[in-house]
């Protein structure tokens, strides 16, 4: 079962996102900001880390910053959840994130279905990002 760590400090979309998540077959462990964040990457070796990028305490782009330069979270994909757009991606990217995914195009307030298949495609490219992660 993947595991995924969930970074969202608004409660009503990480409950329903962890619901939709765990729903769907994942194993989810969240936090709340980006300290609690790292200490939930080091200690539960998620598969896939979603994080927001606007988060107490912490920046999203400080989190993933800080887990890149670790060797013990730098091979976990970080996908970066958030409201801003697409010309970020780039970046974000340059920084070490696997993917990027834009919270208005998921349409959470529609429902999860649109988060559940972007995450089953993410899960798919999983192996290939292991093996680059490993190799770079």
């Amino acid at each position: 079962m993947t595991k995924i760590l969930l970074v969202e400090d608004s409660k009503f979309l990480r409950l329903a996102n962890e619901r939709a998540l765990t729903r769907g077959g994942y194993e989810v462990i969240s936090a709340v900001d980006g300290d609690e964040a790292l200490v939930m990457a080091r200690e539960g070796m998620p598969d896939l880390i979603l994080l927001d990028m606007l988060l107490p305490k912490m920046s999203g782009l400080d989190v993933l910053r800080a887990l890149k330069q670790n060797p013990g979270t730098r091979a976990i994909p970080v996908v970066v959840l958030t409201g801003m757009s697409q010309k970020n991606a780039a970046r974000l990217e340059a920084d070490g994130a696997f993917g990027f995914l834009e919270k208005a195009e998921l349409e959470l307030e529609k429902g999860t279905g649109r988060l559940l298949a972007a995450v089953a495609e993410l899960v798919k490219r999983l192996p290939e990002e292991r093996a680059r992660a490993a190799s770079g």
